[in-house]
């Protein structure tokens, strides 16, 4: 326990300067590569990994097996049951866990350095060899299928799914991450098992390291950790999404006494000429919070909700561009008239110099604060990778921020945004719809 206070401690401390160490390439002796920020100002290493493939890849009918294995898969491993591998990882200050998202399966193990290579012989064990015991899977199918059967009932979660079932109707992105009852429910022992041995490999592996450790120890950690997975397995191919965009309003009667809204539109994918762009746009619209126009117009002018935001939704197989809200029952209709006429005055008229001036400074300057732990910046450096971003990106980024003009901005304001294409998701009883 005093190791944990004192990890924890440790945590808060460790808020580096934004003048990090340079992104170091790693490649160990087997070929495994991974990016690393040196900062041996405390004693705690933080690593992330993440397989390309994640719960779009989950047969029909089993909707939720990654995600259930990422429940999993650190309940016992190797030598050690479960109620051994959560006292060992007590014992040592360990912070093992695994997480599936729509395209992606991974992980994070955060540790002293002291207890940095007991920390990786578990990680090794729990991706090569997790137990899958019968009671530890029943035990966290039963707290899923509960989270399940509660987010039924939440209308932000209802709004969501339905919105994402209507714009992607047969691909797999319509299931969302989370699974299903029914998916969860058929999964197997055998499932789990098969899970980890068709899935996960090193050809798909991405990594991000930062903290006490330097390149030269990195390497070999790297090989004893990883390198007995397969080079490569046959993951089930995911197609790109086609779209299905209208400015259609979807109504899903729930006795609640405020609605959830959920617009959306095409997004911009990553590496678009043009991202950086609509990044500052969005910021405008409805990213930047009180400095956004659609809490200027929709909450400050209005009084129409407690929050409205907007946010570009970038997967590997779809870009989406989403506006959300929550409002009393009675001002639905108002709310939507107000957030689509916002969003096509954007697109017709566009921003002002001050607007991107002020969107450039915030988004330049608040950088920096997403550096503040080294946990924080392995899993910024694990992104880039997924993301397929350059490893000189925390040199560049802001550079591209600041390089955007008024001109791009209204360009692509005036190409991007469709208003008219603006579709639109209730979940409550609103009035005069």
């Amino acid at each position: 326990m005093i190791r944990f206070i004192v990890l924890a401690a440790i945590i808060l401390l460790n808020v580096p300067a934004y003048a990090l160490a340079p992104v170091q390439k790693v490649i160990s002796q087997n070929g495994i590569e991974a990016w690393l920020i040196e900062d041996h100002t405390n004693p705690i290493v933080s690593l992330h990994f993440g397989f390309e493939g994640g719960s779009a890849q989950d047969p029909v009918g089993k909707e939720g097996l990654a995600r259930l294995a990422s429940a999993t898969m650190d309940e016992g491993a190797g030598e050690w049951n479960s109620q051994s591998f959560q006292a060992r990882l007590n014992d040592l200050s360990i912070t093992l866990r695994f997480e599936a998202s729509m395209d992606r399966f991974g992980g994070h193990v955060l540790t002293l350095r002291e207890n940095l290579e007991p920390a990786l012989e578990m990680l090794n064990q729990a991706l090569l060899a997790p137990r899958f015991e019968k009671d530890a899977i029943e035990r966290i199918r039963a707290q899923i299928l509960a989270e399940l059967r509660q987010r039924e009932e939440d209308p932000d979660t209802i709004a969501a799914l339905n919105l994402y079932q209507s714009i992607f109707a047969d691909h797999p992105y319509a299931r969302g991450s989370k699974g299903t009852i029914e998916g969860v429910q058929n999964i197997t022992q055998a499932d789990l098992h098969n899970f980890v041995q068709t899935r996960l490999n090193r050809r798909d592996l991405k990594i991000g390291v930062s903290g006490d450790i330097t390149a030269t120890e990195l390497k070999t950690l790297l090989d004893k950790t990883f390198a007995a997975l397969p080079e490569k397995t046959e993951n089930r191919p995911v197609s790109d999404a086609v779209l299905h965009l209208d400015n259609e309003l979807s109504i899903i009667q729930k006795p609640v006494p405020q609605s959830s809204i959920l617009f959306v539109q095409e997004g911009v994918e990553r590496h678009d000429e043009d991202f950086y762009a609509a990044y500052v746009l969005n910021y405008i619209l409805g990213g930047g919070g009180f400095s956004s126009r659609l809490t200027e117009e929709v909450r400050e002018k209005r009084g129409l909700v407690y929050s409205v935001y907007s946010y570009l939704a970038g997967y590997q197989h779809a870009d989406l561009w989403i506006v959300g809200a929550g409002t009393q029952n009675a001002r639905v209709k108002e709310t939507l008239d107000v957030v689509r006429a916002e969003w096509k005055k954007a697109a017709t008229q566009g921003v002002s110099a001050e607007e991107v001036r002020d969107a450039k400074t915030f988004l330049t300057g608040s950088f920096a604060l997403r550096f503040n732990s080294s946990d924080n910046i392995a899993a910024i450096l694990l992104g880039m990778q997924m993301d397929k971003l350059p490893i000189d990106f925390l040199e560049q980024r802001n550079k591209q921020v600041e390089a955007v003009t008024p001109e791009d901005v209204n360009r692509v304001a005036k190409t991007l945004l469709t208003p008219d294409k603006l579709k639109a998701v209730v979940v409550g009883q609103p009035e005069g719809l």
